[in-house]
């Protein structure tokens, strides 16, 4: 492996992971303010942050490197000066609603002054008006939100790092994400591959980069293997950005397939991987409500046209054979969330029974409170590692929408 990401699968022996440690800003925003940042209920800090640190220290036990999002991008910032600092400012000022004025300059001052993992755990946890000795004299800052206590929102939603960016095989895609309250999120990944000594310089591809209209999240991203991707069609990922990165990889990569599953458009199922996830060669878990009568699903399979930048689209509706013949496998086992129960599969889904975490064929990262699920796994032969739930599934993701794997094992098989 000469390259620092090197990911060619969903299943292969995970050796290195990004995370990030629940911060202040999963408690810093009331209940009204909860449609507004993308929560459904507020998390307790410290017990989150005991679960999260369980769930780090699972991973460390079985072998993995563990990177935290907020170390990374400080040491980026340090390495690139206070030029790189300025400009990080700058951008992230602008796109939290302060390209120029009097707030720009006074939250420009703010944050500066501070060395750069204070500033980024504060950017990170939001800024409220009460934190600056400022009284806005401009007509633009005085009419902003008067009521609204904060100048920036917090992030709560970063503890899942797999949305903003996606490893494919020894590159990423840096994604423009759905909703206002995660766009800003995605700047971290960017000045780290771009900053940071163990990325930048290193050869990686950028296979999407975050300047685009259209939007793709990382939950939708899924490596199948060395040549086929799977992507779900989603409410956080567009048919026109699935179009535009299997462009880019058939361009530029061994990735020669790339089958778009769609799936419904909701906050429950926000992403594929909320009810589809590869767990071994031949197994998945999937979630029944996406099926339609008969187990029916619309897929497209993307695969290169004849001429430049042209694709060839083909649409199916069995997913099973879909997956087979992509795969190249002979049988699939597809193991139904809540062992296919409309009332236990609908809560487990709901509490991310689905999304779950392969750290080695076979062996799956779950939810302990998932516990039909994660029973019925056992039944079908896969080790199961459970880490504490409570306050974390609070957020709406598990344990594969909080990891970003940067680096696997190659499969054998």
């Amino acid at each position: 492996m000469t390259s620092p990401i090197h990911n060619f699968s969903e299943i292969g022996k995970l050796k290195t992971v990004l995370l990030k440690r629940p911060g202040h800003e999963i408690e810093n925003f009331t209940p009204d303010m909860m449609p507004r940042l993308l929560f459904d209920d507020i998390p307790y800090l410290p017990k989150a942050q005991e679960e999260h640190d369980y769930f780090a220290n699972t991973l460390r036990d079985n072998g993995v490197e563990v990177l935290y999002l907020e170390k990374l991008a400080a040491e980026a910032l340090d390495a690139g000066g206070a030029e790189l600092k300025d400009k990080f400012l700058e951008q992230m000022l602008t796109e939290s609603g302060y390209a120029t004025g009097a707030t720009h300059d006074a939250l420009k001052e703010y944050l500066a002054s501070m060395n750069n993992q204070d500033m980024v755990n504060k950017i990170m946890e939001g800024i409220r008006k009460n934190e600056i000795d400022f009284v806005p004299t401009d007509l633009q800052s005085m009419a902003e939100d008067g009521d609204y206590e904060f100048y920036m929102d917090p992030m709560p939603n970063l503890y899942f790092t797999r949305d903003p960016s996606a490893c494919i095989g020894e590159g990423l895609s840096i994604n423009h994400m759905t909703f206002a309250a995660r766009q800003r999120e995605s700047l971290f990944n960017q000045i780290i591959i771009e900053h940071h000594p163990r990325f930048a310089n290193q050869g990686v591809h950028v296979w999407r980069d975050r300047n685009h209209s259209t939007r793709i999240e990382g939950g939708d991203e899924l490596v199948l293997n060395d040549h086929v991707m799977a992507i779900g069609v989603s409410q956080r990922t567009s048919a026109d950005a699935i179009e535009d990165i299997a462009r880019n990889l058939f361009k530029d990569s061994n990735y020669d397939t790339v089958i778009a599953i769609s799936i419904p458009h909701n906050h429950a199922m926000m992403h594929l991987d909320t009810v589809f996830t590869m767990i071994n060669y031949d197994q998945f878990t999937v979630h029944p409500g996406i099926l339609g009568e008969g187990g029916h699903i619309d897929t497209y399979t993307l695969t290169p046209g004849q001429g430049e930048g042209e694709i060839h689209i083909q649409h199916k509706t069995d997913l099973k054979e879909t997956l087979k013949d992509a795969l190249h496998l002979d049988d699939l086992d597809l193991i139904p969330t809540g062992n296919g129960d409309p009332i236990i599969a609908g809560r487990e889904q709901w509490n991310d029974g689905s999304n779950t975490l392969a750290i080695a064929p076979g062996v799956v990262v779950t939810y302990n409170r998932n516990y039909v699920s994660n029973e019925l796994l056992r039944q079908h032969g896969l080790k199961v590692l459970e880490v504490i739930s409570s306050e974390l599934s609070r957020g709406r993701g598990g344990p594969r929408c909080m990891s970003c794997p940067i680096v696997r094992e190659d499969l054998t098989k």
